[in-house]
């Protein structure tokens, strides 16, 4: 069994020595009967049962449970298994063999193999006795869980979902004691399937259900940190389990989206066309190494913020990065997450939205998919830490955030992005709209051939009338327009930078090394106190990304095997061939992109309480007026 680097090898000879009781198990095994609440007699006739006056609650009757041959009882006319039902009664019995090898890695993990090897000898007592409980009961987690996993994972995707499965009765007192209720569970949801498709649908639910029962009983448990950061992979089956982590690709429904092409986006040239380098980008990583070879050339883009005013297009850009990723994944065979994190999930309750956070971010940077994360309207969700009028959950959002994106254990690995938007960015707290790598203003069309262009897209082809003298969508072609985009760049935009500018060239004349680019980015320090190190950090990461400003072929992409899934080293030194020098031009102009952003967002915010001063000014003015009325009419009372 050939296992990659930094994950925990299980042999196969650790799989196979479990396989007696695992076939003892899914041939027959005996539980005790959790029952399901609709005990009594049927009486004839009528929708209702007779309940006995004596309470039998706490009486529970044993339950034979022998799965093969409730698979095999699916098409009882036929005396050999089909393909399906052979597949679930193999599945369920290496995924018995797997769950137990797993059981066995947490005890060598933690102090349960010692302690099980003492109490043979000699029962444990006090301490010790509880300690031992509790790590068996984890043990027995680990075993559950893992065997819903590889049910989930090796199962194929058959029909309609089905949402009525029942939880399996959970028994945490041992691994075997997990496992037999994990196969009772399964054995009661395939139960009287009307055919193998069906089997096996309820079969994928009742793993679902399972691992979200599990998760939600995860609090009771200690000992299983051990296990968080494991990483096992076992090749013969394409099995690989990540701590308690379910791949997104796998365990989600197929993403349901409204996708854009590039070419129905008007305007926006360099936000598009960064957005069209990152989706390629991503495409790069390696999932063997955990690695992208942008990550180490230079480049990568982890988080972006878009900002712009209402109906300039930062939903289309979204749903442009969502359908190239989906087309891409699609074509490599690799998992897709997608993930909105919105205003619906931050939470009344104290620690739940961090939770909800932390989870979203999980989710996306699973390291066994390619991930997208977006936070739409983020100074709503997101809150300024100086805000007192911000809910505790809006803090809590922020916080996580902000260790997410460039914490101490933020790993990029350069397999997901996020993606931060908002029509009023001038409200994000200042680190965490910091903590973005890159800015792309999202304006729009601006010029009259956009106007011409995006007019002639949306209205279709049901007229006839004529264009008139334009050539449609010339002035969408890409490498023109985003030539002609970073060119506005060489000289500032926003007036507070210009008039540093000004300044700089009447001190320094030119700029020529770069000493004077230190300067330069020195006077705007003085200027903008937010421009802090690591602003300086987003610049030169622009500027490596500017370098490696190449076009990956679209033939790297039309075929898994051209690109995608070559090896580490051939995937890095494909990138590095097309890569370009730095130049000085690059660098001015990504300074002042970044800069005009920081000054456009300080105009925005002063701008906004100058407006708002204004506004409390005119109401006290007219309360003023109306309070004189009301003296004069003798109609008021102080």
């Amino acid at each position: 069994m050939s296992l990659n680097a930094g994950l925990t090898t299980i042999h196969e000879d650790d799989i196979q020595k479990h396989l007696a009781v695992a076939q003892g198990m899914v041939t027959r095994l005996v539980v005790l009967d959790p029952g399901d609440g609709a005990g009594g007699t049927a009486l004839a006739g009528t929708g209702r049962r007779f309940v006995p006056t004596v309470s039998t609650g706490s009486v529970r009757r044993t339950r034979e449970v022998e799965l093969a041959k409730t698979i095999q009882s699916v098409k009882p006319s036929d005396p050999l298994l089909s393909p399906a039902q052979h597949a679930l009664l193999y599945r369920a019995r290496r995924g018995g063999q797997v769950a137990l090898a797993v059981g066995d890695v947490f005890g060598r993990q933690t102090d349960l193999e010692q302690l099980q090897a003492r109490n043979i000898t000699a029962p444990l007592a006090g301490a010790e006795a509880d300690h031992f409980k509790s790590l068996m009961g984890a043990a027995a987690y680990v075993v559950a869980f893992s065997f819903s996993a590889y049910l989930l994972a090796t199962l194929p995707e058959q029909g309609e979902p089905v949402d009525d499965t029942a939880e399996p009765d959970f028994l945490f007192d041992t691994p075997q004691d997990a496992l037999k209720g994990m196969i009772a569970g399964l054995d009661r949801a395939i139960a009287g399937a009307p055919d193998a498709h069906a089997m096996v649908a309820r079969a994928r639910a009742f793993a679902r259900v399972a691992i979200d029962g599990l998760i939600g009983r995860k609090a009771r448990f200690t000992g299983l940190a051990a296990f968080e950061d494991t990483h096992i992979r076992i090749d013969q089956d394409d099995f690989t389990l990540d701590g308690f982590d379910v791949a997104p690709g796998r365990k989600r429904k197929p993403l349901s989206m409204t996708f854009k092409e590039p070419k129905e986006i008007v305007g926006n040239h360099i936000a598009k066309y960064q957005a069209m380098r990152l989706a390629k980008m991503l495409m790069a990583y390696d999932f063997d190494r955990q690695m992208n070879p942008f990550v180490d050339l230079g480049g990568f883009l982890f988080t972006f913020i878009g900002d712009g005013m209402p109906g300039t297009g930062k939903t289309m850009l979204i749903q442009m990065i969502a359908g190239m990723l989906n087309d891409y994944c699609a074509v490599a065979g690799y998992a897709f997450h997608y993930e909105n994190f919105g205003v619906d999930q931050i939470s009344s309750y104290q620690g739940k939205s961090g939770q909800n956070c932390k989870e979203f971010v999980n989710n996306v940077m699973n390291p066994r998919a390619i991930g997208f994360g977006t936070i739409d309207d983020i100074d709503q969700v997101a809150a300024r830490r100086s805000d007192d009028r911000a809910s505790a959950g809006q803090q809590e959002v922020t916080a996580v955030l902000m260790e997410s994106f460039a914490g101490a254990s933020t790993v990029v690995r350069g397999n997901c992005t996020f993606g931060m938007f908002s029509n009023h960015p001038e409200n994000v707290d200042d680190a965490l709209r910091q903590r973005a790598g890159a800015r792309w203003l999202v304006d729009g069309p601006q010029t009259r051939d956009d106007y011409i262009d995006i007019l002639a897209l949306l209205i279709g082809k049901n007229h006839a009338i004529p264009l008139g003298e334009h050539q449609l969508l010339a002035a969408q072609e890409i490498r023109r327009a985003v030539a002609q985009s970073y060119g506005q760049h060489a000289l500032p935009q926003e007036d507070g930078l210009a008039a540093v500018w000004q300044h700089f060239e009447k001190e320094n004349g030119g700029v020529a090394t770069l000493a004077d680019i230190g300067t330069y980015l020195h006077m705007i320090k003085e200027t903008e106190p937010r421009f802090t190190g690591r602003a300086i950090k987003n610049i030169t990461d622009a500027i490596k990304m500017r370098a490696m400003d190449v076009d990956l072929p679209d033939e790297w992409f039309a075929t898994p095997d051209v690109f995608m899934r070559k090896s580490y080293d051939e995937k890095r030194a494909m990138i590095e061939d097309l890569r370009g020098p730095i130049t000085l031009d690059m660098v001015l102009q990504e300074i002042n992109r970044y800069a005009d952003s920081e000054f456009r967002y300080a105009d925005k915010s002063d701008d906004a309480a100058v407006s708002e001063i204004i506004r409390r000014e005119r109401q006290r003015e007219r309360a003023i007026r109306e309070i004189e009325t009301l003296k004069r009419d003798g109609r008021w009372q102080a």
